[in-house]
């Protein structure tokens, strides 16, 4: 269920220049990037490019929906980590994403961990916001 703007807590502002190839910075100057596209892509490569900016918001994102799923359930996280790989390629409407996301969890065993990212698949904003509209596979 979408929130409504009386809701929001907090706000992120960032404005790129040049899209893919020049510059993303944040209203505070906590993140100032210089972007361009993957060598894969007929990039230099140089600099970030958003694919690697979304797979490093989703994955801080999930992490810290697997860390509130962890709380309900009463298991233990600790030393976790969670890998967003984000693709990018053609599609019918032009580009289109995939996002494979994989946690380790090294402090249970592989049938909790399963539970645990599949109910914080539930609630992460990011899986939230892209369901639907993207292919996200749980690995």
């Amino acid at each position: 269920m979408p929130i409504q703007q009386s809701e929001v807590l907090y706000t992120a502002v960032a404005t790129a220049e040049n899209g893919r190839d020049g510059r993303v910075a944040t209203d505070d100057g906590k993140l100032d990037v210089v972007v361009n596209p993957p060598k894969e892509m007929g990039g230099n490569g140089a600099g970030t490019n958003p694919e690697q900016l979304f797979a490093a918001g989703y994955s801080a994102c999930f992490q810290g929906a697997l860390g509130v799923v962890a709380r309900q359930e009463g298991a233990d996280i600790t030393g976790s980590t969670v890998t967003a790989k984000v693709g990018i390629g053609k599609n019918a409407d032009g580009f289109g994403i995939i996002v494979e996301i994989s946690a380790e969890i090294p402090s249970v065993d592989a049938a909790t961990a399963r539970s645990l990212v599949e109910k914080a698949h539930q609630v992460c904003p990011y899986s939230k916001a892209t369901r639907g509209d993207i292919t996200v596979t749980l690995a």
